[in-house]
């Protein structure tokens, strides 16, 4: 029953430690394009990200990690000989990688707080992706193990995955462009002239 148990709370780790960090790296967006508010809209803003980041990281992220992490071990006490098995070492790798991830948001939420971060809202977008994929490898590998197919299959679901990361940049891209030329339009002596009538 052990394992059962250290397998459910492993799994809940897993999907409250993912959701905080991809709401983390949204709130990052909202943070750097706060800082191209005019005040006192800016420093409201920028205050308020500060605080949600902050109790996110702290209260749901971090112990989204740490519930992981001892669950993992907790399966892993159970059964010790997986230790033996190749595709684990893989996974293993992206979980370090992940965990890294974690705390290079961790130096970013600091460094937006402190005001020397220039990364852009798109920068942030981007980055937000690196947990997708992730995410996407680690399960594979925790439900194909070492049978990891690598058929037509394997590579159409590579390429859904990919298409969707780029449709989300290309999304991110087009907002961005439509709020430059809102704004070009709105600067113009005509549209001035037009709303004071």
């Amino acid at each position: 029953m052990a394992y059962y148990w250290f397998k459910a709370f492993h799994l809940i780790g897993v999907v409250v430690w993912f959701a905080g960090l991809f709401y983390l790296v949204r709130l990052f967006v909202y943070h750097a394009e706060a800082e191209q508010e005019s005040e006192p809209a800016r420093t409201i803003l920028t205050k308020q990200y500060e605080i949600m980041e902050k109790r996110l990281y702290g209260i749901i992220t971090t112990p989204g990690m740490i519930v992981t992490v001892v669950m993992a071990i907790g399966l892993i006490s159970t059964e010790p000989e997986i230790l033996k098995s190749s595709w684990l070492h893989i996974k293993l790798t992206f979980v370090l990688l992940l965990i890294a991830y974690h705390y290079f948001c961790q130096r970013i939420m600091k460094k937006l707080a402190a005001g020397e971060c220039q990364w852009t809202g798109q920068q942030f977008r981007a980055l937000n992706e690196a947990p997708t994929i992730l995410l996407v490898l680690i399960v594979l590998l925790a439900v194909f193990k070492n049978n990891l197919p690598l058929d037509l299959t394997t590579w159409l679901v590579a390429g859904l995955v990919i298409t969707m990361v780029a449709s989300i940049q290309l999304y991110a891209k087009k907002r961005r462009k439509d709020r430059e030329k809102l704004a070009q339009i709105e600067q113009k002596p005509e549209f001035a002239a037009s709303v004071s009538e």
